[in-house]
């Protein structure tokens, strides 16, 4: 009960954010050079034929207007059409959105299993992983992921062709290609992940080690692993939880320039291709995906803190 007392609240509190985002987004989109009704009537159009455009797509009537029409529509289930294809936006959003969660989730799982395990074991054996932690920390934090992405397809998919070097295969279609797919878009992703998570595993791991119930644990004769994994790890757990929702956020923004440059058909690239077209209806759908996308990691993120500690439940 306590659990679904938290779901309800961060939900409604979330319920604000969709509204600020979405009417930042539409006043952000008209400030954007360019007229989507010129763009579609074309130059040589007669100022008639560009009018008359303009009123079918309600860009002559004013920003508090235009956004109220969508507001009113977002609250019926339609997200209007898109300027240039005709297609439904949800439609077209919808088809888009298998890809894009696959690269996140793919990213976000390995990035947490090797970042923990990776981070646990400089924990444990100090020294040299240490150095090597930090070192990777630094390195993760500089390299940008698109330009990882091209390194890694001219290295791997061009010069070894162990992977395909642009695309995307649909799980249904083939599981094998789907993951081979999968390979190159995530390693970009992941790499300045790992390292962040295991330097935050193994400052947490330490930190926890030293407290004193720890130490009464080791005085009475537990086993170091029984301490580690049922104790120590559940106690540190909490600050990397806190890392990988904001590491899963940060994924959302990197897929758009990893999207593109492996020209997968995710939100990310379809957002930027909308961008450069200017189709308002198909940025603000794409926009209002990926709010949705990052109030459910915070959701699962609260659910997970409230899971290793109940004083969040009961809060």
């Amino acid at each position: 009960m306590a659990i679904f007392r938290l779901v309800i609240r961060r939900l409604l509190s979330s319920t604000p954010l969709l509204f600020m985002v979405s009417a930042l987004t539409f006043v952000l989109v008209s400030l954007v050079p360019g007229d989507p009704a010129r763009t579609i009537v074309g130059q040589h159009a007669t100022e008639e034929q560009y009018r008359t455009v303009r009123g079918q797509l309600g860009l002559d009537e004013t920003l508090p207007v235009q956004y109220w029409h969508w507001l009113v529509r977002v609250f019926h289930g339609d997200l209007g059409s898109s300027l240039f294809s005709g297609e439904p936006v949800t439609s077209v959003l919808n088809n888009r959105l298998p890809v894009s969660i696959s690269l996140i989730v793919a990213g976000t799982v390995v990035s947490g299993i090797l970042g923990v395990a990776l981070g646990l074991l400089s924990a444990r054996r100090g020294g040299f992983l240490v150095r090597i932690v930090d070192g990777l920390s630094l390195i993760g934090l500089a390299v940008p992921a698109f330009w990882l992405a091209l390194v890694l397809i001219a290295v791997l998919a061009v010069q070894l062709r162990w992977f395909p070097v642009t695309g995307y295969v649909p799980f249904a279609d083939d599981p094998a290609q789907w993951a081979r797919s999968l390979v190159l878009p995530v390693m970009s992703l992941s790499v300045g992940a790992v390292a962040i998570i295991a330097k935050q595993t193994r400052d947490s791991v330490l930190d926890t080690s030293t407290r004193d119930f720890i130490r009464v644990m080791q005085a009475n004769g537990f086993s170091p692993r029984s301490i580690l994994y049922r104790h120590v790890l559940r106690n540190a757990a909490l600050p990397v939880v806190t890392v990988l929702g904001v590491v899963l956020v940060s994924l959302l923004s990197a897929a758009v320039f990893v999207e593109t440059v492996f020209a997968m058909p995710g939100l990310g690239s379809l957002t930027q291709q909308a961008t450069i077209q200017h189709d308002i209806p198909l940025i603000q759908g794409a926009v209002l995906y990926i709010t949705v996308l990052v109030v459910l990691v915070n959701l699962l993120v609260d659910l997970a803190y409230g899971r290793l500690d109940p004083r969040v439940r009961a809060a």
